[in-house]
């Protein structure tokens, strides 16, 4: 579906199906474990390419044009009907999120509001400028990263899935949705 119609998807912040929940944070749980520091600095920046790769050729007009695509295990219904470029908006504000959040948890902070997923949706018609913003808030999480000796911090902060993490737990993630949207796009751009 292409047209200007709006399907009927569910509410942002629905979250995913409780059986598909529970294989997700089974999956980071083990990845936040299981991956070094350098394995998700690499994962981070090869999937970041991977998008520009993917999104930098397109024309405004093919990646602004919204597509609707099957639900991918790990994505909201109401993300399905976006963008190319409504999805590096989403990415960049969730990277924006995540670095702040990694540099707030090594200073012991809390962020001043509860993390959430509908609170994450982009705009219905980001600029083209969004190639370079979103390129740079993945160097804003690499930044953060690199500026803490140590990504194990007693602070944690609660992800709306997958509960409290520390800033080890939030480097992972990001890596890891960026993945998860790299897919997505790899999605709308065989509708589109």
């Amino acid at each position: 579906m292409t047209d200007s119609t709006e399907p009927r998807l569910a509410a942002p912040g629905a979250g995913l199906p409780w059986p598909e929940r529970l294989i997700a944070n089974f999956m980071v749980k083990r990845g936040i474990r299981r991956t070094s520091r350098q394995e998700v600095s690499e994962l981070l920046m090869a999937e970041r390419q991977l998008i520009l790769d993917l999104v930098t050729p397109l024309s405004t007009e093919t990646a602004s044009r919204r597509v609707l695509i099957k639900r991918l295990g790990g994505l909201e219904d109401s993300s399905r009907y976006w963008s190319a470029f409504m999805t590096l908006d989403h990415l960049r504000i969730v990277n924006s999120g995540i670095a702040e959040v990694i540099t707030l948890l090594d200073q012991g902070t809390m962020p001043p509001r509860e993390a959430s997923t509908a609170r994450m949706k982009p705009s219905a018609t980001p600029a083209p400028s969004i190639l370079s913003d979103f390129a740079n808030s993945c160097d804003a999480i690499e930044q953060s990263a690199r500026s803490l000796p140590d990504l194990h911090t007693k602070a944690r902060y609660a992800h709306p899935w997958f509960g409290p993490l520390d800033a080890a737990g939030w480097y992972f993630m990001s890596a890891f949705h960026l993945r998860l949207h790299r897919k997505q796009i790899e999605a709308i751009l065989k509708r589109a």
